[in-house]
């Protein structure tokens, strides 16, 4: 579409705006935008947002393509059609509602809270900002047929978002993603969303229900004896201003944990996040404040959450007894090794039980597993995904535990979604376990390495905003389907999986076969030194991403160093062969 094509579009888009039903303020802004700022009257307008990996995701603001209150009002409509749809021989539809401490998270929570009303629905809705995780916990507790949370998780302040929830307590996925997206796509004016219900139709929820979160959360202990004898393991945690901030130290205590340490002015609630850039437990800078907390208390263990506490952040202490970012393929190798282990030990393995883990995970993972003689899954990117495989084998199998490399983590089958109250819980049992045979999780994690081989991974991620960048990114990727590379830093590719083709192609043999899994644009290539790069765009960012694999075998502890650094070179290779470092793609 041409430029001035799109112009018209959005024009006539935003002056539809003008002329309904909508309040002052937010005409004012459109107007505004009409008169005077042409680029981002089509930033707000050329699109509507849609679901991704993590449901509805925007930038706040007037207009289509941001999150305002009719924005959430027109999706939350097109869901509640759909709910009555689907759940149409119910005699009473349920939905719960929760948010974290965004700006204006309270505000859509709200809003979707009244309009589920107006439908007729019974709307559970906490008192105030929870964990992501307990808003899957109370879908499942209180019998719901879906659920929304409002929150954008670590994107920064601008942003808001809506994850949708289904009955299992897992996020939607196929068909219910695109039937809802049509059911508000359906929505011709904003006079069609029910924005009134009545207030006796939604019950406030919230110290009950924590109560029983936190005592099924106790529950996944396995080591209450060795807590016991190391409940003095120094904990700092922070929440990053976010829903985590009461929680996640519950939890600890609960667990028997004594020494805990917070960040007082990160414990603030504030959406504005104001001790950061970025409320991301990923990146270093986030978590500087509470490094430094574990430095002036000689700490053992330091975790963060992000905005609505379902992915968490660690760092450990080296061989030199200081503090190192570990990453989310390292977290989630800590957890599965430390679950495998406890339930072997405590002979709980009856040949029924598994873990599920993302495509773009470490393959460690598996490894292990295999050990144990336990089953492993391998999923699209996306808890969700994790979710369905739960929901699939419920009252067959037993779910021991899963992750996905970008921070999130589930252990037990109460919560449908990654959990960073259980992920910090359990973390700081692992600590103590290690810390009751004289290790640190670091010595832990080298042992990992010792007995299934050295695994490194790195995520790089090209960021590419607007129109423009969401076009640029499908050329990147068109670049790599059409034109894959036959070697990658001198090493042949051997297989490319591609997954929205939903075909593994076996380069030396030329052997094809089908991926049975459900479609979605990712690419993966292997190479003959086992090396993995996966490719996609991200679902609920403006950025595609790049997941690096590597791995060799580690002989003997003292070269632990040496090898870490030479993995580290292999995938600045890597990323070098690539050249994705350059700006424009055809």
């Amino acid at each position: 579409m041409k430029d001035d094509q799109i112009l018209n579009n959005v024009r006539g888009k935003a002056k539809k705006w003008l002329e309904g039903n909508f309040d002052t303020e937010t005409k004012a802004s459109v107007k505004d935008m009409l008169d005077n700022n042409e680029s981002e009257l089509i930033e707000s307008f050329y699109k509507d947002l849609e679901f991704g990996t993590g449901g509805l995701r925007g930038i706040m603001g007037a207009g289509t393509n941001r999150m305002n209150i009719y924005t959430v009002g027109m999706t939350t409509q097109g869901l509640s059609n759909h709910i009555k749809k689907v759940f149409a021989n119910k005699e009473k539809i349920k939905v719960a509602v929760g948010y974290d401490n965004r700006n204006n998270s309270r505000l859509f929570a709200e809003t979707a809270s009244k309009i589920f009303a107006a439908n007729g629905f019974r709307v559970f809705l906490f008192d105030a900002l929870r964990p992501t995780p307990e808003l899957s916990f109370a879908i499942r507790h209180f019998q719901c047929q879906s659920g929304v949370v409002i929150t954008a998780s670590h994107n920064p302040k601008e942003y808001n978002g809506y994850k949708v929830y289904w009955e299992d307590g897992g996020q939607i996925i196929q068909p219910h993603d695109k039937n809802i997206i049509d059911e508000v796509k359906s929505i011709s004016s904003i006079n069609e969303v029910l924005f009134d219900g009545k207030q006796e139709d939604i019950e406030i929820i919230g110290e009950k229900i924590d109560n029983i979160y936190l005592e099924r959360i106790k529950s996944l202990s396995l080591s209450p004896e060795v807590i016991e004898r190391n409940n003095d393991l120094k904990i700092v945690y922070t929440p990053i201003h976010g829903s985590g901030v009461k929680l996640v130290p519950m939890a600890l205590r609960n667990f028997g944990f004594e020494n805990i340490y917070n960040v007082p002015e990160q414990d603030v609630v504030d959406g504005d996040f104001p001790t950061v850039k970025s409320p991301n437990p990923e990146e270093a800078a986030a978590m500087e404040m509470a490094l430094q907390k574990a430095v002036e208390t000689d700490a053992d263990l330091v975790m963060a959450t992000d905005p609505d506490a379902d992915r968490m952040g660690a760092a450990i202490k080296n061989n030199n007894n200081r503090f190192k970012l570990i990453n989310g393929n390292q977290t989630g190798t800590l957890l599965i090794y430390y679950l495998l282990n406890k339930w072997a030990e405590n002979g709980k393995l009856q040949g029924k039980e598994y873990i599920v883990k993302t495509i773009v995970t470490s393959d460690l993972l598996d490894c292990i597993a295999e050990k144990y003689n336990v089953e492993y899954f391998n999923v699209l990117t996306g808890f969700k995904y994790i979710a369905d495989i739960i929901k699939k084998n419920e009252n067959k199998k037993i779910f021991i535990g899963g992750g996905e490399e970008s921070y999130g983590f589930l252990a037990g089958e109460f919560v449908r979604d990654k959990d960073a109250v259980i992920s910090c819980a359990l973390l700081a049992e692992t600590a103590a376990w290690a810390k009751d045979q004289g290790k640190t999780l670091n010595d832990l994690l080298i042992d990992i390495y010792l007995e299934f081989g050295f695994f490194k991974e790195r995520l790089y991620n090209i960021v590419r905003k607007g129109k423009a960048g969401a076009e640029e990114i499908q050329n990147m990727m068109k670049k790599f389907r059409n034109n894959p590379p036959s070697y990658i830093n001198n090493s042949q590719v051997i297989e490319i999986y591609d997954y929205q083709k939903s075909i593994k192609k076996n380069i030396v043999t030329k052997e094809e076969s089908s991926i049975d899994l459900p479609q979605s644009n990712v690419l993966q290539f292997i190479l003959k030194d086992g090396s993995k790069i996966s490719i996609r765009p991200s679902g609920t960012e403006p950025k595609i991403k790049f997941y690096f694999g590597v791995q060799d075998k580690l002989d003997n502890k003292s070269n632990f160093e040496t090898m870490d650094q030479e993995l580290e070179i292999k995938i600045e290779a890597i990323i070098k062969s690539l050249n994705i470092t350059q700006k424009i793609y055809h």
